[in-house]
């Protein structure tokens, strides 16, 4: 779904419904493929075996794509982990 193709309260919507469960978010089989991918490289990397990349493959995704979910998702973790072990306090987050 493009951003151009729905309004900024829609969009909302689907932010709020993402962060709240991503699951049950009204988004399409590729994202919610994607997203059950980065979660379980997040939650349980070890577990990440060719039948993932090839669920995303089948749902479309084409390797620069495969691996820049992966990278930025490694990014993420990496960079939290950081800020964790760092004592980093997060910023009271505003929307604008």
């Amino acid at each position: 779904m493009s951003k151009s193709n729905i309004d900024q309260d829609e969009q909302d919507r689907i932010i709020s419904s993402l962060k709240e469960n991503y699951k049950k978010a009204d988004i399409n089989s590729d994202d919610m493929v994607m997203l059950d991918y980065a979660v379980r490289l997040t939650e349980d990397p070890a577990s990440i075996t060719s039948l993932h990349v090839t669920e995303l493959k089948d749902h479309g995704f084409s390797d620069l794509a495969i691996h820049d979910i992966c990278f930025i998702t490694a990014y993420f973790a990496f960079v939290n982990r950081m800020a964790d072990g760092l004592g980093v306090e997060l910023e009271n987050e505003t929307v604008s």
